[in-house]
């Protein structure tokens, strides 16, 4: 089996398995999900980085990484002021002021 395969594989089954196990969490838990999700996406930005520090070897390698770099930045973000905005919903009224 070739690279390509194996990875496509992988990714597909982690695609099945994270839709399983985020439909069988409950609501009450995806507060503190969605804020493991944050850090497991700032270690994927620090792959991302490695990745582009290699791309003295191929320039298609820095451009992934680039990408990888500013798509992850993105979503850690996106993920955070998601997570704030949640949080904010157990807040009582008198405490938002």
């Amino acid at each position: 089996m070739s690279v390509t395969m194996l990875l496509l594989f992988t990714f597909t089954i982690a695609i099945f398995l994270g839709v399983e196990l985020i439909n069988k969490v409950p609501s009450q838990l995806h507060t503190p999900l969605m804020s493991g999700s944050n850090a497991i996406s700032g270690i994927s930005i620090v792959g991302a980085i490695m990745a582009a520090g290699a791309g003295n070897e191929s320039p298609f390698l820095a451009f992934i990484g680039l990408v990888a770099m500013i798509g992850g930045a993105i979503n850690v973000f996106g993920g955070y002021v998601v997570t704030h905005r949640m949080l904010l919903m157990f807040k009582s009224k008198d405490a938002k002021k």
